[in-house]
């Protein structure tokens, strides 16, 4: 089996060689970059299976360059930045990035955090549907997208597919925090609680919810979430 190719743009060299050792003495394939042109040509001609993207670039805006490469791409995406406060870290969980390491960070927990990733189902592989419906609605999780009564359709990135798939599989049954901590994996505190309230809040959006009154996904203040849809899998 072919070792999962980790993609890392970072404009400090040392950072890229940081990363390409620790990964690949880890036994993942690696490919740095230090500019946002050089890893948009290379994509052209390779898919990686997981991107490492800083967000001070000196040629692209790194938070534009998330937002692509999860929700036009699909792809799997962790920051690692400097950029320390709150608000960074939920801009970059809003656009779509998976995951937020801040600098500096230990090696080994990189590849951790990047083994915790891989390690889960994606859409699309597996012997699990990959079509739900609900409410109205049918989830492709193949394609990553959303799709209404009349046809039209709204992409999701992983991230958000990976907490939808949470709670179609459990429709109408309490998922507490500590089941999506379990599930969807990452470590216990306010970084991850942050992170799943910005992904259920972008999901309520797509499912075009009431923001005061949702109607599918309830949240159950101190205990956790509800999907109150019945769902069926094609």
């Amino acid at each position: 089996m072919t070792a999962p190719l980790i993609a890392i743009l970072d404009d400090e060299p040392d950072i890229r060689t940081i990363l390409s050792s620790a990964l690949e003495e880890a036994g993942f394939r690696s490919q740095a970059f230090g500019r946002a042109t050089e890893f948009e040509a290379a994509l052209r001609h390779m898919t990686p299976d997981l991107c490492l993207v800083d967000l001070s670039l000196p040629d692209r805006d790194g938070l534009t360059l998330v937002h692509r490469l999860a929700l036009e791409k699909g792809a799997t995406v962790i920051i690692i930045s400097g950029r320390a406060q709150v608000q960074d870290r939920v801009t970059g969980l809003e656009l779509g990035a998976d995951d937020y390491i801040i600098k500096p960070f230990d090696p080994a927990e990189v590849v951790a955090r990047v083994r915790a990733r891989l390690r889960r189902d994606r859409p699309g592989t597996g012997e699990a549907s990959q079509t739900a419906r609900f409410a109205g609605w049918t989830a492709h999780f193949d394609r990553f997208t959303l799709e209404d009564a009349e046809g039209a359709e709204t992409p999701f990135s992983q991230a958000e597919g990976e907490v939808l798939r949470l709670f179609l599989d459990r429709p109408k049954r309490l998922v507490s925090r500590a089941t999506m901590q379990e599930v969807l994996g990452g470590a216990a505190g306010e970084s991850f609680d942050r992170a799943m309230d910005v992904r259920i809040s972008r999901l309520r959006t797509k499912l075009r919810e009431d923001p005061k009154n949702p109607r599918l996904i309830k949240t159950i203040y101190g205990a956790g979430y509800i999907f109150l849809g019945d769902v069926t899998w094609d």
